[in-house]
């Protein structure tokens, strides 16, 4: 984590830089074949993609250690790798097996690793906010200077839990930070249909510094999101950032089934937010700042093509759960 003196934090050197865009770049791979293998058959269930969204939870938990607490939504592949999770462990739980980073019982929507600070992802809309503001109320008792992030989407930036952990979080000056990825879809609904206002105004009514980014560039995500950690750590309480971004993929890989070829956006749109792809716009920076030569991320591109693949034949290789354990986990 880059530490900073002052209110401007020092810009990412070349080797930060780097690892961030591959981590980027690991995360679209590893969508990008989960979408194929389910359209292909080769999953037990429906995938909800982070394609698009890369430099949102990469920009953001670049500034966290395991030490430091997240909670995920039902999109929550990217931000399980962001955050520094396995990829095999997690491509083993995607595909229901005894080797997965929750022993297969979880699956694609319930990916959690405790010792990477990995609270889960989570199916309830919203579910995650109130596991991190509880996960933040206790790093406070506990005075250990660690941060809880919560992740979601701009349709639980409505649920009541949301009013809530605000609340609480002001009153108690939390080391927490709500992010919130407003891809501009609540499921196949555009954001302003059924979210009233500006939802970063949420947290000016109880007092919370808040700031709008666009969550496709990384330098803006890693800016925002250092200041939020640091006031975080300082004990200054919470901070609410609204990241603009865009998912590339649908809301589920199994949308096609069911939408009966409705559509609910226009190929024109995504064309459009394709053009601003936070992946592109990361190694174009690198080249700009000269961090990196085009045959450095040519390297990037081919190791983490080898990760993925090892990851899937991982998956792929290792022994369904036993049936014994169908009655483990369950209780204490």
């Amino acid at each position: 984590m880059t530490q900073a003196t002052d209110d401007t934090l020092p810009a990412p050197g070349a080797h930060e830089r780097l690892a961030m865009y591959e981590r980027m770049l690991l995360i679209r791979r590893v969508e990008e074949r989960l979408g194929a293998d389910f359209k292909a058959g080769r999953l037990i269930a429906g995938v909800h993609l982070y394609s698009g969204q890369e430099a949102v939870g990469v920009g953001v938990c670049q500034h966290l250690g395991d030490s430091d607490w997240i909670a995920s939504n039902h999109r929550g592949h990217g931000h399980f790798l962001a955050k520094g999770g396995d990829v095999r462990s997690m491509m083993a739980e995607i595909h229901a097996k005894a080797t997965g980073v929750c022993k297969g019982m979880g699956g694609t929507m319930h990916v959690a690793d405790l010792g990477r600070g990995i609270l889960g992802a989570n199916g309830i809309v919203g579910g995650g906010i109130s596991l991190i503001c509880g996960a933040a109320f206790s790093q406070s008792l506990q005075g250990s200077g660690a941060v809880s992030v919560a992740f979601f989407g701009d349709g639980a930036s409505t649920q009541g839990v949301m009013s809530e952990a605000l609340n609480l979080s002001a009153l108690w000056k939390l080391p927490m930070v709500f992010v919130c990825e407003n891809n501009l879809y609540s499921e196949f609904s555009r954001s302003h249909t059924v979210v009233a206002g500006r939802i970063v105004d949420r947290a000016a009514a109880y007092g919370v510094p808040g700031v709008q980014i666009d969550g496709n560039d990384l330098d803006a995500v890693w800016e925002a999101a250092g200041q939020a950690v640091r006031r975080a750590r300082a004990g200054e309480g919470p901070t609410f950032i609204e990241a603009f971004t865009y998912r590339m993929a649908g809301h589920v890989e199994a949308e096609t089934g069911f939408l009966q070829g409705a559509q609910y956006r226009s190929s024109a749109e995504v064309q459009d937010w394709a053009a601003r792809d936070p992946i592109a716009r990361a190694g174009a920076r690198l080249l700009e700042l000269g961090q990196a030569t085009a045959q450095q991320l040519a390297a990037v591109e081919v190791r983490v093509a080898a990760q993925v693949e090892d990851a899937v034949q991982f998956a792929l290789d290792s022994p369904p759960p036993p049936a014994a354990q169908a009655l483990e986990f369950m209780f204490a």
